[in-house]
């Protein structure tokens, strides 16, 4: 799954679960009214309580809910979340000796300017809350 598909999916379901936050949904209901697979969701949202945006309750009438307010819950914790890598990532392949001096100032104009814009996007991000998703799109 791309990260855009993992956030967009996650996303999603924290705004089924944002619907009626304390109640419990389990991964086939949130699926199936999302239109995800149920078991790559179940997944997702794994990974989501370990970094607490939500809990998973055990037992027969278990699931999934919110851990906190979704004014609380912004888009890049939830990037973070379910993503080991930042949105920009540039692979510096090592070059032949000819091309080392040139490859490694282009590969540093990239780093910089790939970090200047990964600061511009978390920052953005940070400002975008699961609430404000939600009011956006309804």
């Amino acid at each position: 799954m791309s990260a855009s598909t993992k956030l967009s999916t996650s996303v999603k379901a924290l705004s089924y679960l944002a619907l009626e936050p304390e109640t419990v949904k389990n991964s086939t209901e949130i699926a199936g009214s999302i239109g995800v697979n149920a078991s790559k969701l179940r997944s997702l949202l794994s990974v989501l309580a370990k970094q607490g945006i939500v809990e998973t309750i055990k037992g027969k009438d278990g699931g999934f809910r919110l851990s906190r307010k979704c004014s609380e819950i912004d888009l890049q914790e939830i990037y973070c979340g379910i993503e080991d890598r930042k949105a920009f990532h540039l692979d510096v392949h090592s070059a032949d000796s000819a091309e080392k001096n040139e490859a490694k100032k282009i590969n540093r104009f990239f780093n910089a300017l790939f970090s200047e814009i990964q600061v511009d996007i978390e920052n953005k991000m940070k400002q975008i809350t699961l609430q404000s998703i939600i009011q956006k799109t309804q």
